[in-house]
């Protein structure tokens, strides 16, 4: 069966006004096609995407890379969260070893730069307060690149930027085709992959290959989840999506005040533009919630900082005369934009949605530069100054949105909040997870797409990657690699974070290096105990932990004999 889209949206191509049809490209003929070979196929070149690359070349297959933007990283890079969302342990665990050699990298390259600050083990090149790393977009561009060169000089990988894949045939259960095309030419190229990975941002390989998925928010009948909906499933409770943006902080005599953008006046209320966050309690557990005051500059009472130093990507204090300015990443409640969901929304609707998204963007910016609690008692900073240029566009907004939730596959196994909420989880571990392939941790984080959106944020416990997760119910060779594993819309909110979706991504590569080596489909390595075993083996000797034991991190020398001993024990509740 084929199954393709009759038009792309490019979301590089997306004005922030006129007509946004620009965008919408029609998807020629397939006969055209030139054939590719490849035996590993990954759409999307994001963080679990790149993650994925790297595993399943490291392991010797042919790999072949597609992703929609001219920047792989995605969340890290084109959609411009380059301050990562992590946890309190990072420094010392839980991550897997290619995300902390990733980590490595991106602080080697300011280390010289950065004197006596830039020796520091931990050091940070933003000193921001929400991440212990904050960096420029580009130079994780760089550092990404030279991570994969190795692979692409040996000639098992293949990496195609501005393409994006727009067709599929499947024979039964299983995808033997995918048709891609270049989003700047047009040219179309065919691939018959042994094993498909999707790492895509939306979870846009799922109605091309007609993989069974979820969208949005499913009942408290479908998930016992108490925050679930509860009476009808709500498709477009999608969390709300950003186009982020960076500022230099000029001297307070400059003025850089941006045109004011369309829509401002219905944005600046329907938002609001504030500075003022709700801290969700969880009503619906009967926990109260609370506002917090926040200032651009000053640190208000009850909060870390100010707007500016939250997700600052450069402190001029640590440079010295290296930088000029301080360069501030805006990520913010103010810029989420939730009016509409951009996902199996017809084409023109997705286009003319992301460009009101950047409108938002835009007026948030405009609102911080003219009206926004600056220090003191002053309103608006003028000396703020927009740096196109940090992200690479032309319009100073990132080259994709900011994606929180995806399509989800309908997998063979799907985590509920009741397996990793501290309201459920009473130990120091959430559930435990016999075929795990990974761990993380972060709050389940819900940035809500509006009043009818009833999940809330709350803490977790320390959790692991189930590899039923990572498996659709029915096809055979397709694998989740980012965002779209087997979680709920409650779940996605602690899932979706860069060192987790980096994890998802490894482990879907090796996964389906291992599932070739092994001449197996995905699934029989969770279903097979010995298979699963020696597949846990290989993840620990590539430093990719599956239990959450912080006193052996990957490069400690009892780290796999622990891992091995904690997995292989029994495990009671909560332990």
């Amino acid at each position: 069966m084929q199954r393709s889209l009759d038009t792309v949206v490019d979301v590089m191509r997306v004005p922030a006004s006129g007509d946004p049809a620009i965008a919408v490209l029609p998807v020629a003929g397939h006969e055209s096609a030139r054939d590719e070979p490849c035996e590993i196929l990954i759409a999307g070149g994001g963080a679990g995407g790149v993650a994925a690359a790297l595993a399943a070349a490291r392991a010797g297959r042919r790999v072949v890379l597609l992703e929609e933007t001219d920047w792989l990283g995605g969340q890290m890079t084109a959609q411009g969260i380059s301050a990562l969302d992590e946890h309190e342990h990072i420094e010392a665990f839980g991550g897997t070893a290619s995300y902390y050699r990733f980590r490595a990298m991106l602080r080697e390259h300011y280390r010289s730069s950065a004197g006596k600050a830039g020796r520091r083990p931990d050091f940070n090149p933003g000193a921001c307060w929400v991440t212990r790393l904050a960096f420029e977009p580009r130079v994780a561009v760089g550092v990404l690149e030279e991570m994969l060169q190795p692979h692409v000089g040996a000639g098992r990988l293949a990496i195609h930027r501005r393409m994006k894949a727009v067709a599929a045939t499947t024979e039964g259960d299983r995808v033997t085709a995918i048709v891609a095309m270049g989003l700047d030419d047009g040219r179309l190229i065919r691939l018959h992959p042994e094993l498909v990975i999707d790492a895509t941002e939306l979870g846009d390989l799922l109605p091309l290959c007609g993989a069974e998925y979820v969208v949005g928010a499913e009942t408290v009948v479908q998930t016992g989840e108490k925050q679930a909906q509860p009476v009808a499933a709500k498709p477009h409770c999608v969390q709300s999506f950003t186009y982020t943006f960076a500022c230099e902080r000029r001297g307070d005599a400059e003025s850089h005040v941006i045109p004011r953008p369309e829509k401002y006046d219905h944005y600046r209320l329907a938002q609001p533009f504030s500075l003022r966050i709700e801290v969700h309690g969880g009503e619906i557990y009967g926990e109260t919630s609370g506002w917090l005051e926040y200032q651009l500059y000053d640190t208000m009472p009850g909060t870390k900082g100010g707007l500016w130093t939250y997700r600052r990507l450069l402190d001029r204090a640590s440079f010295g005369g290296a930088v000029s300015h301080d360069l501030t990443l805006f990520n913010w409640p103010g810029n989420d934009y939730r009016d509409r969901s951009i996902l199996d929304c017809p084409p023109i609707e997705a286009a003319r949605a992301l460009q009101d998204a950047k409108r938002v963007s835009l007026g948030f910016l405009y609102w911080l530069q003219t009206e926004a609690p600056a220090t003191g008692t002053r309103l608006g900073a003028p000396e703020i100054r927009l740096r196109p240029d940090v992200m690479g566009t032309a319009d100073g907004l990132s080259k994709h949105p900011y994606i929180r939730e995806s399509r989800r596959i309908q997998a063979k196994k799907t985590i509920v909040e009741q397996e990793v909420s501290e309201r459920y989880q009473t130990g120091p571990r959430a559930a435990h997870f016999a075929d795990s392939v990974g761990v993380g941790w972060y709050p389940i984080d819900i940035h809500r797409s509006g009043p009818e959106d009833v999940g809330a944020s709350c803490r977790t416990k320390p959790f692991q990657i189930p590899l039923g997760a990572l498996l659709p119910v029915r096809l055979t060779n397709l694998i989740a690699g980012g965002k779209n594993l087997g979680t709920t819309h409650i779940t996605n909110g602690c899932y979706r974070l860069h060192p987790v979706e980096w994890n998802i991504g490894e482990a879907a590569g090796a996964l389906a290096a291992f599932a070739l080596e092994e001449r197996v489909a995905p699934a029989a390595v969770r279903e097979r105990a010995d298979l699963l075993k020696r597949f846990q083996r290989r993840l620990l000797g590539e430093g990719v932990p599956l239990a959450w034991l912080i006193e052996t991190g990957v490069d400690h020398p009892e780290f796999m004999a622990s891992q091995l001993k904690f997995m292989m024990s029994p495990r009671l509740p909560g332990q």
